[in-house]
């Protein structure tokens, strides 16, 4: 089974989900019930897909559903900013995660996608 726990885009993910906790300890009820509650549902999606996507021989497909995760986590996290419900500094944080995030699930579908367009040439046996 693969190590999924030492990627990058794990640990990363992971401390955007710690951060998001903490954040939402913080939030008014209405909206530590509601928002909070699907943003951390989101980030736990996003972690199982990172997870499927090493463990899996059809990577893209989960990477692609990763990214989707990003961006309604993205959406989510902006909008607790537009209702004033979060700081300037803790946005700045948030942010710079989720792009770190992003930028990694990119380059490794670029990468899987590569991998398999790149022909396998059979070696050669006397």
């Amino acid at each position: 089974m693969a190590i999924y726990d030492n990627l990058p885009v794990y640990k990363k993910s992971y401390d955007l989900l710690l951060e998001v906790f903490i954040l939402c300890k913080n939030l008014p009820r209405d909206h530590r019930f509601s928002t909070g509650e699907r943003l951390k549902d989101r980030l736990m999606s996003l972690m199982v897909c990172i997870y499927h996507a090493n463990s899996s021989v059809d990577k893209v497909e989960h990477l692609n559903k990763a990214r989707e995760y990003v961006v309604e986590i993205k959406l989510y996290i902006r909008l607790l900013h537009d209702m004033k419900l979060i700081s300037v500094k803790r946005i700045a944080l948030l942010t710079e995660n989720i792009e770190s995030i992003s930028k990694q699930l990119t380059a490794w579908t670029k990468s899987v996608r590569t991998n398999d367009i790149t022909p396998r040439v059979p070696s050669a046996k006397n």
